[in-house]
């Protein structure tokens, strides 16, 4: 048998992962919903807040993923209970793959599903309570010679770009120094995995 991949601390969250939603939705009553992923890639994330003045008092999960998604989620359900939604709405990817021990490179997307799930729900439960909009997810740039941010190439992904030569036509990007190709490649195929 294989040796193991993760470190303890991700097998102990994956095999004794917090906060997780075991009945169906109604079983918690949540303020805030978020769902992610793509059933067809194998992840699918979702995510239920339960939020007084601001702040995140309980959280419950459910996830159809790998070791790696299973456990930075259960990671990330521990670190934002009694977080303010602002302060919650900026954790990482990066936070929790450190905070884990880290994990294979190739598995990094998958501690995203938690995150992105996060901010849908706080997104969400701003739209409920009239503050739509008033949290924005910061923009990376991955094309510093044309300014072009891995939003710009999830609003690419969104518009169809599925291929390099479709993201170029999209967004210019990797048309001067081409530097950012190898990033830019990980981002496609980190959003196909999340929205499919």
């Amino acid at each position: 048998m294989p040796d193991w991949l993760y470190s303890d601390t991700v097998k102990d969250h994956f095999t004794n992962p917090r906060n997780v939603l075991l009945d169906d939705e109604s079983s918690f009553p949540a303020d805030a919903r978020g769902q992610t992923g793509n059933i067809k890639c194998g992840d699918q994330m979702l995510m239920l807040l339960r939020i007084k003045n601001d702040v995140i008092v309980d959280v419950r999960w459910k996830t159809y993923g790998c070791a790696s998604a299973i456990a930075s989620t259960s990671m990330l359900s521990e670190i934002i209970k009694g977080m303010n939604i602002r302060d919650a709405y900026t954790v990482r990817p990066e936070d929790l793959v450190e905070k884990l021990g880290g994990l294979p490179d190739y598995k990094i997307h998958c501690s995203v599903l938690g995150d992105k799930a996060l901010r849908t729900a706080i997104d969400d439960y701003l739209e409920k309570t009239g503050r739509a909009g008033m949290l924005k997810e910061t923009a990376a740039e991955i094309c510093r010679c044309l300014g072009i941010t891995d939003k710009d190439i999830e609003n690419a992904y969104h518009n169809g770009a599925r291929t390099w030569e479709q993201l170029q036509q999209a967004t210019k990007i990797g048309t001067v120094c081409g530097g950012c190709k190898e990033k830019a490649l990980e981002l496609l195929h980190e959003f196909t995995h999340i929205y499919g």
